[in-house]
């Protein structure tokens, strides 16, 4: 099973979940195991595609690409500002 954390009000929302466990066998990627459970996760395939979601896999910072599998935690945050990219501050 992977573990999903998924935290902002907006993703929550697309979900109805603030925590998914989902089965996996082997090793696959963050958008593969999205796409391979549209009954859960498929509100959120949305926010990656526009980059509007920050993806942490085991606490370092991932990307739709990351490879996940069974026994990880997978951590999806609501991004509002896609032009950020995660490397320097924001400015206020």
């Amino acid at each position: 099973m992977v573990s999903i954390q998924i935290f902002g009000q907006t993703l929550r929302a697309a979900v109805d979940e603030s925590e998914i466990e989902v089965p996996v066998s082997g090793t696959t990627s963050v958008k593969q195991l999205i796409e391979a459970n549209p009954g859960q996760l498929g509100g959120l395939r949305s926010f990656i595609q526009n980059r509007e979601a920050l993806i942490t896999v085991n606490k370092k910072i991932g990307s739709e690409d990351s490879s996940v599998r069974d026994g990880d935690a997978v951590k999806i945050s609501y991004q509002s500002r896609t032009s950020y990219d995660g490397n320097r501050d924001i400015p206020t």
